[in-house]
């Protein structure tokens, strides 16, 4: 019998969790190093270690061909010493420190050329307020580092509103420095999503409208309605030349600005399957964990197409006040037989993201209203 090829993933997030049916249909054994015992992806996981500690992590990828991750939080040190131990690293350290550092990824873009919104590096409470002042009296102001989920992310009018990330940045070694950027006037969010490989093939799906619900994705609706034709192309333009220009390998998500000037701005990256991506599981010919999978075995990519003219993916934020989502199976699968859920295997609590409904069909409107309808039903 021949062994099958061996791919590990650092995290056990939902991602992870999401990346197994993938790898069974491929005949891809997962392995996974969980950060914590009971965590989303436990089906696949060979361990519980440190992600952090270098030892750990070597460890565990002398035990694998492939190396890639359910988040970005890997410490360049420990990156780096997979690199030098042989290790196939995807996406690897030159890639990741981008998507770690946002001071770093706006200097990069910028050199690209890509469009992203006026930003600076502030190390002072009177650049930041400078800034400010420049920008029509309001900024957003992120942590360069750590923040996701609406965390590390502020708009303020004055840098006394972030005086503690200042102490704290200073504290970790990054000289006090945060990254401001203009307030958008947007006229609503995007993500684009694209696959890349190591050889360099490179795939986009459609380009897809998020809506985010205090800084967390709420929904996703495929493809973003009005988009086809310049604004799609756009974005699918940028964020291939994102892909190429940064050597990612794997899923890359490039969330966006449409302003209301008519203009795409880049906001945020993520390098590895994400939120907006979801709707792929049903709505489109190949998930984007099928694609993660595919690209960091540098096999060839999976078609990006549609299965029907719209998918609707809706969060499952919180889940049932008491009890479980299964719990809830009965109305909900009664009541919109043909909506796909998905459960995380999360205990429910609020605000946690436990779970995601997916309805695909003809029409927009009907799309919607039972991906939340099944929502609804499966969260108080």
């Amino acid at each position: 019998m021949v062994s099958p090829v061996r791919v590990g993933v650092v995290g056990a997030g939902q991602l992870a969790r999401m990346m197994i049916p993938a790898a069974i249909e491929l005949g891809v054994e997962l392995r996974v190093l969980a950060e914590g015992e009971g965590m989303a992806a436990a089906l696949a996981a060979h361990g519980v270690g440190d992600y952090t500690d270098p030892e750990t992590v070597l460890a565990f990828a002398r035990e694998v061909d492939v190396l890639t991750f359910d988040h970005e939080h890997v410490p360049q040190q420990v990156l780096r010493a997979l690199v030098d131990a042989g290790v196939a690293v995807h996406p690897g350290p030159d890639a990741l420190r981008f998507a770690q550092d946002k001071l770093l990824m706006r200097a990069r873009l910028d050199e690209l050329g890509l469009p992203v919104p006026e930003w600076a590096r502030v190390s002072t409470p009177d650049e930041l307020d400078a800034f400010v002042a420049g920008h029509g009296g309001a900024a957003v102001v992120k942590t360069p580092r750590g923040g996701y989920d609406g965390k590390g992310v502020r708009v303020v009018r004055g840098a006394a509103e972030v005086a503690e990330w200042f102490a704290t940045v200073g504290e970790d070694g990054r000289d006090g420095a945060l990254l401001v950027e203009e307030l958008v006037d947007f006229r609503r969010e995007l993500a684009q999503l694209v696959a890349r490989r190591p050889s360099g093939e490179v795939v986009a799906w459609p380009l897809v409208e998020t809506v985010q619900v205090g800084g967390v994705c709420s929904e996703v609706i495929a493809p973003a309605p009005h988009a086809a034709g310049r604004l799609a192309d756009v974005a699918a333009d940028v964020a291939i030349a994102i892909a190429e220009g940064l050597d990612v390998t794997g899923v890359l998500a490039v969330e966006m600005f449409e302003t209301t000037d008519d203009r795409v701005l880049v906001n945020e990256l993520a390098m590895r399957p994400h939120n907006s991506g979801h709707w792929t599981m049903d709505g489109a010919t190949t998930s984007q964990f099928e694609q993660h999978l595919r690209a960091v075995l540098d096999l060839p990519l999976g078609g990006t197409g549609c299965h029907d003219e719209w998918a609707v993916m809706v969060n499952l934020l919180g889940g049932p006040a008491e009890g479980t989502l299964t719990d809830r199976y009965a109305e909900a699968l009664a009541g919109h037989p043909t909506v796909k859920v998905h459960n995380y295997g999360k205990q429910p609590r609020p605000g946690r993201k436990v779970g995601h409904v997916t309805a695909i069909g003809p029409d927009l409107d009907e799309a919607v209203y039972e991906a939340r309808a099944a929502a609804a039903a499966l969260q108080d």
